[in-house]
């Protein structure tokens, strides 16, 4: 187990510099510079963390050696903790499930390990099983003239960090923004640090609906010239909020974030940051006792990458549905050198405080009935 330091977070200087040369690509497109430093360190940075080794910067990830190989787990909700018996077979397992959980691993086989938590619905990782991958991308309806995001209307359904990161991107770049979130299960970000949430939503219009009555909601995307979301895609399914339920609209792009892509029982898999990290390969120190990367790696950079995508679609007249893995971004740059390491220690300028729940719902129903009307 590694050991927590109190270094500055760093990752790979091939990483970070990918990663810039895709926030150079979205200032191309839009006029906005960003600092891939900020966007990568800058959770850290906010909040104070530091690499752990081999328990992450945020510290709900652990990596752990098992039988065969290394496995993630992640038990950063309430739910994860409370199904850590029955991933186990145990009645118990006291306050601090992890040295129960890690003796448990190391007498299995990380496929078997992994299997069990998915069934169970909990986020976990075999180490390098994602392959790399670009985004996939479908027509979805008629393109447009080439646009930039300023002043289109983006209906941001995602949560946690990288589907809002893409947001707030496209919100920096002058679009209007509408956070959306479930009314009995908001965004979980809005449990955690203040600093951290108002940062990735600070800006953004509040807008609270009812997923299970989602008149409201089904309006809203019909209008939107951009849909950001994060959910497993039977979700919205089920719900009638799929890109082909919503009514179609020239140009609209429409991106999907995952954590592990939407191929059979990978589209059910749940990820975060530094499992999904995991899972493509994104990982640091020695082969044979590999260590967390940054802080929740994939996120950033997925939200990074996700935003250019978008950029780079409404140039091209819009009309697509993008799907972006969380574990496949890792896995591109995975495969780059990691010789060297960049200190990643920018720390975001003050952000706005982020509305409340529900604060612009009368806003956001306004906009929607304005531009409901002006496309009759």
């Amino acid at each position: 187990m590694g050991t927590v330091t109190s270094t500055p977070l760093t990752v790979p200087t091939a990483v970070l510099g990918r990663a810039q040369r895709v926030a150079d690509a979205f200032e191309m497109f839009t006029g906005v510079a960003v600092d891939a430093a900020e966007i990568v360190g800058g959770r850290a940075a906010l909040l104070g963390l530091t690499p752990n080794g081999q328990v992450s910067a945020g510290g709900a990830t652990r990596l752990v050696r098992s039988r065969d190989s290394w496995c993630a787990l992640t038990l950063a909700r309430p739910d994860d903790i409370a199904a850590v018996p029955a991933l186990l077979g145990a009645d118990g397992v006291g306050d601090d499930p992890w040295p129960a959980v890690q003796a448990w691993i190391a007498e299995n086989d990380c496929a078997d390990v992994t299997e069990r938590a998915r069934l169970l619905g909990m986020p976990t990782a075999s180490l390098a099983e994602t392959p790399a991958e670009t985004p996939r991308v479908y027509p979805f309806g008629a393109a447009t003239a080439t646009r930039a995001p300023a002043d289109l209307l983006v209906a941001d359904l995602s949560a946690m960090w990288a589907g809002p990161l893409c947001g707030k991107l496209l919100s920096s770049a002058g679009a209007t923004v509408i956070k959306v979130e479930s009314a009995a299960r908001p965004d979980g970000a809005r449990r955690g640090p203040q600093p951290f949430f108002d940062w990735m939503n600070g800006g953004k219009l509040s807008y609270s609906v009812d997923f299970d009555e989602p008149d409201g909601l089904r309006e809203l995307l019909a209008v939107a010239d951009v849909v950001i979301e994060s959910s497993r895609p039977a979700a919205l399914i089920r719900r009638g909020l799929s890109p082909t339920d919503v009514a179609p609209r020239d140009g609209r792009v429409w991106l999907r974030v995952t954590g592990h892509g939407t191929d059979g029982d990978r589209a059910n898999w749940v990820a975060f940051g530094d499992d999904a990290a995991v899972s493509g390969g994104l990982v640091c120190g020695d082969p044979d006792e590999p260590e967390f990367c940054g802080d929740a790696i994939a996120d950033p950079l997925t939200g990074l990458e996700a935003a250019l995508a978008v950029a780079q679609s409404l140039r091209s007249g819009g009309g697509e549905l993008i799907e972006m893995s969380m574990a496949a971004v890792a896995a591109t740059y995975a495969a780059l050198p990691r010789d060297e390491q960049s200190v990643c220690a920018a720390t975001p300028q003050p952000s706005v405080a982020a509305s409340p729940l529900g604060a612009d719902n009368e806003q956001v129903e306004h906009l929607v009935t304005q531009r409901r009307l002006a496309s009759c």
